[in-house]
């Protein structure tokens, strides 16, 4: 490889970067060209490449990028790395079940939003359903029975709190009586009392009177 086809490459790696939202390193050492090219095939499907690198020409794209503290460190030895634009979990699924299946292959470490993604992670997010799976199951669970209930509940909800609020507004919900009604059965009963204790005291006083008067 010439001065110029190294600048290529170099360039080559530094666009793949750029655009990458995750970035996977990986020992390619056991994998065969047509296992390499069923894996290329199957990356697509999450917009991922696959590519095995120079470590020296990888190490001078990453240089001054925030790629290089992620991914540096496992530019040793036999290297590819994936280049991910579409779904980060499709493409670690991708290859973790490629790895289970044909026993080759090794993560070593990458980044996926800007952030160091070490193996045990790597491992976590294999095993996560991936976007359009996650729309298929929300699709499924709007379109599904439980949905209306759902719905039903919530009208029913509302229209009870809806009703509440107008009880409350009309202080029949505090276990007290309105004030007008209040302040009028305390003025009966005041009226009351006023009318019966002058009569039963004068219904006495005649009749002792009257005793005197006989004798």
């Amino acid at each position: 490889m010439n001065r110029d086809e190294k600048e290529a490459t170099v360039k080559e790696i530094s666009s793949e970067l750029e655009s990458a939202g995750a970035i996977f390193a990986v020992d390619y050492r056991g994998i065969s060209v047509p296992q390499a090219a069923e894996l290329r095939s199957k990356l697509r499907d999450s917009d991922a490449s696959f590519s095995v690198v120079k470590n020296r020409l990888a190490k001078r794209a990453t240089d001054g990028t925030d790629a290089a503290a992620a991914l540096d460190e496992h530019l040793v030895g036999p290297t590819a790395l994936t280049f991910v634009r579409g779904d980060a979990v499709v493409a670690a699924k991708t290859i973790s079940d490629f790895i289970k299946a044909n026993d080759v292959l090794a993560y070593k470490g990458g980044l996926m939003d800007g952030a160091v993604l070490a193996p045990d992670q790597f491992n976590a997010i294999a095993k996560l359903p991936g976007v359009e799976t996650l729309r298929g199951q929300l699709v499924g669970l709007a379109a599904s029975p439980l949905s209306g209930v759902v719905r039903t509940l919530n009208q029913l909800l509302a229209g009870l709190a809806q009703q509440l609020g107008q009880v409350a507004e009309q202080g029949l919900v505090s276990g007290e009586a309105p004030a007008a009604e209040a302040e009028a059965e305390t003025t009966s009963e005041t009226e009351d009392e006023a009318d019966q204790t002058p009569e039963e005291g004068g219904d006495d006083a005649d009749a002792g009177a009257g005793d005197e008067k006989e004798d």
